[in-house]
């Protein structure tokens, strides 16, 4: 009788020990059907950044608006700072190439090197630009709370410093054009 109580203690032990690591997300690798079950650890940034780059309509739900630093010019005075948020009217659409990571020679002897500078689980940093020259663009992704990654920083060089305020409302249109084009391409 008691090995039998024993037996039965010890399955009771392995179910609720299975069914706890599985609840705390432990074991979050589980395919179901081809796809990658949700758990608390949240969703795969590789395929994430994939749905990203080829959806326009994806890309706008996975960032978030304003994003943390504004667009900063000089003003005409040469000397004043202005600042805009950087609103989806403003956002470049980003593709696949623009986030690929590559480094590449140029005949002129630059260097173009596009990378992830910082990339932790729930915290990744794109960066691309010449080297010994300032950054083009740099895109901040976050792991939140719900599980989905989003973009919560980004700087462009669209909207370098360099670019005049009156050339601004320009820019902004010349961008609004390409993302019509991408959106073609990647509804």
């Amino acid at each position: 009788m008691s090995t039998k109580r024993f037996v039965f203690c010890l399955f009771i032990t392995v179910l609720l020990t299975g069914v706890s690591l599985y609840s705390y997300g432990i074991c979050s690798n589980l395919k179901a059907g081809g796809t990658t079950v949700m758990t608390q650890e949240g969703e795969d940034f590789n395929s994430f950044l994939n749905k990203f780059t080829s959806s326009a309509v994806f890309q706008y739900t996975r960032i978030k608006f304003p994003l943390k630093t504004p667009i900063t010019l000089l003003a005409d005075d040469g000397e004043t700072e202005k600042t805009f948020p950087f609103t989806k009217e403003k956002w470049p659409l980003l593709d696949s190439e623009m986030l690929k990571e590559e480094r590449i020679t140029q005949d002129e002897g630059g260097v173009y090197v596009s990378k992830f500078t910082l990339n932790e689980p729930k915290y990744k940093v794109f960066e691309a630009g010449y080297e010994e020259s300032e950054v083009d663009l740099r895109v901040e992704f976050e792991l939140k709370t719900d599980g989905k990654w989003y973009v919560v920083d980004c700087y462009t060089g669209w909207y370098g410093y360099d670019l005049p305020i009156d050339e601004l409302k320009q820019t902004i249109q010349h961008v609004q054009e390409e993302n019509a084009a991408f959106k073609e391409l990647h509804p």
